[in-house]
């Protein structure tokens, strides 16, 4: 094993995870995603191979042929999550299980049992370590004779600007591996991450930056949020525009629509709806509009210049939002890679 590290990236979206190899020198010959869409901001920023196929399509010989010879193979994947977010879980026991989503894990094993990559790093919602098909994931993993590490990772501790919380596991067949230790006591705060961002307004998109755009306001949800201080909601204004729902009791638990976000604070964990004023605590801390796409980004902690947005395609807000709340933070990217080099360094030399 004194080959090359060198990644693969299932379910690699626009290249979260994928990026933050990159800039560990780990090289990444491909990135595998059913979403077409992702295609031209994971190449372009991470100079590497998008193959537009579904993990079910996915056959082993495939997979083992993107591998050169010699190398040392790491296999990283997020399976899509909501399935086993805390948002679905309700749905879940009304539907029962037969969202194609709750397989992805499963076909994940399939292709860890024939290949038998040197390294595996998987990362998800907390809330899969309750399901069955995590603990099959773990289970088969120990039959191959991997050893399996995994954590409930805190985004601000790692420096993410974010209250962001994930399940990171790592699995090696060399030996004992695991996370490096938290690298930040001091928080990065909103203000550290995005305050330094050209003032723009509702429905504005920045001269110098084409991503830097802010969804337009409804006349009503203008004048909500001049009425919400920072850190503030919905609880902050005048009776006359506080929706039905939430003078309900059912309605009343919801504090975090229509939220302005602290200056001063990490950053509220970024979603698919990121873009939205009254989808969660999505309001600029000061300017009268949500974040744009380029703040949700940053609080992401992909680079600012990190590029979305296909110059030959036509643009649309609520897909690259979703892009980049369904992305893996860069950052923690950073932060496997250095634990799979440090791991390797240990028993390589």
């Amino acid at each position: 094993m004194s080959g090359k590290l060198t990644a693969v990236d299932l379910f690699c979206g626009v290249g979260g995870i994928s990026h933050g190899f990159v800039r560990q020198k780990i090289s990444v010959v491909a990135g595998i995603d059913s979403d077409s869409s992702c295609q031209y901001a994971f190449e372009k920023n991470n100079k590497s191979k998008f193959i537009n196929k579904s993990i079910e399509e996915i056959s082993s010989s495939e997979l083992k042929k993107l591998y050169p010879n010699g190398s040392v193979k790491v296999l990283i994947g997020c399976a899509p999550c909501q399935p086993f977010s805390s948002y679905t879980k309700k749905k879940a026991k009304k539907k029962g299980k037969k969202d194609p989503k709750w397989h992805l894990l499963n076909h994940f094993s399939r292709l860890v049992k024939d290949v038998k990559p040197d390294i595996i790093s998987m990362e998800n919602v907390p809330h899969i370590t309750r399901h069955q098909v995590f603990k099959d994931f773990v289970s088969t993993l120990e039959k191959h004779k991997y050893n399996v590490k995994w954590d409930i990772v805190f985004c601000p501790d790692y420096g993410i600007p974010q209250n962001r919380k994930r399940l990171v596991l790592l699995a090696s067949r060399l030996g004992e591996i695991e996370l490096t230790p938290p690298t930040h006591e001091e928080y990065v705060t909103v203000r550290d991450a995005i305050s330094h961002l050209p003032k723009i307004k509702d429905g504005e998109r920045s001269k110098d930056d084409p991503l830097h755009i802010a969804s337009v306001l409804s006349e009503k949800n203008k004048q909500r949020i001049v009425q919400t201080p920072e850190g503030g909601g919905w609880k902050d204004w005048d009776e006359s525009l506080i929706a039905d729902c939430h003078k309900k009791e059912t309605g009343k638990s919801y504090r975090s629509v229509y939220g302005r976000m602290n200056w001063d604070e990490p950053s509220p964990t970024i979603t698919t709806q990121c873009n939205g004023y009254g989808n969660g605590r999505f309001g600029h801390p000061e300017q009268n509009r949500a974040i744009s796409l380029r703040e949700a980004a940053i609080l992401q902690s992909f680079p600012e210049d990190y590029e979305f947005i296909d110059p030959n395609s036509k643009f649309f807000i609520r897909y690259i939002a979703r892009q980049i709340g369904n992305a893996v933070p860069p950052k923690l990217g950073e932060i496997i890679a250095i634990s799979i080099k440090d791991h390797v360094m240990k028993y390589n030399g």
